[in-house]
């Protein structure tokens, strides 16, 4: 139950952002299925990033600033290759343009609030907890219980991802180099690239991407994963487009 909606006069008020217990519960129940998962991804990144020569304190404290995995991975190389700072920063950024879209899609809903509380909401905000709130809450109309729902969805999935990148970060320094670990980080990557090819914009994204990655391969300082993101977006974007003027056409 989504509780009961506010006049718009009362949507700044205690009323609808105070603390919530049920509805926080409820937030925890609908994320708890994917916490385990995202605490086995975590961990295969603190290993990952252990094994890519990161030192367990720089491992540690770039889980806590960064918090996303794909970012993390996507770095890794180019830290090793000795990259300018810019270089693994632009690369950094382009991997997580997608969080601007979530944020522009959460900001209707907690616009009201100071600046610092959506400051770290949004740093802790992922891609299923964002997916999971907007399906209960799809319209930005101010409810009861609204704000506890989403701290239901992120604190734990926090903590989930924390404990299982610290574990494998721990891992990771204790294994032997030659178990070869450091490539778990890859085939955890391709474990969550395929089911996110829900239509054939994104299919051609990703194999544009994979052809330019394989021929940018020899670029210094591992440009050609960047080169190969930026390619694979702008054509996936291309493809969407096409697609969207021609029903429009038939229609």
């Amino acid at each position: 139950m989504n509780g009961a909606r506010l006049d718009p006069g009362t949507e700044r008020g205690h009323d609808v952002d105070g603390h919530d217990p049920a509805a926080w519960r409820a937030g925890f129940q609908v994320g708890l299925p994917t916490l385990f998962g995202l605490g086995a991804w975590g961990m295969v990144v603190g290993v990952a990033m252990v094994k890519s020569g990161l030192t367990v304190l720089q491992a540690s404290v770039m889980t806590l600033v960064v918090y996303s995995g794909s970012a993390q991975l996507a770095s890794l190389p180019l830290i090793a290759a000795g990259a300018p700072i810019g270089v693994i920063f632009a690369t950094a950024f382009v991997v997580n343009l997608r969080f601007v879209i979530f944020s522009a899609l959460l900001a209707p809903h907690f616009s009201h609030l100071p600046l610092f509380q959506r400051f770290y909401l949004g740093h802790i905000s992922g891609d299923l907890t964002t997916a999971l709130f907007l399906q209960r809450y799809p319209h930005a109309v101010p409810e009861r219980g609204k704000l506890s729902f989403l701290k239901g969805l992120l604190y734990p999935t926090w903590v989930a991802w924390q404990v299982g990148t610290f574990a494998g970060i721990f891992l990771g320094s204790a294994v032997p180099t030659e178990w070869q670990l450091g490539f778990a980080g890859t085939l955890a990557i391709l474990c969550i690239l395929v089911p996110l090819i829900a239509n054939s914009a994104a299919l051609c994204g990703v194999l544009v991407a994979a052809v330019v990655s394989v021929l940018a391969h020899g670029l210094p300082y591992k440009l050609g994963l960047l080169v190969a993101v930026l390619v694979g977006m702008v054509t996936a974007i291309v493809v969407e487009e096409t697609q969207e003027r021609r029903k429009v056409g038939h229609g």
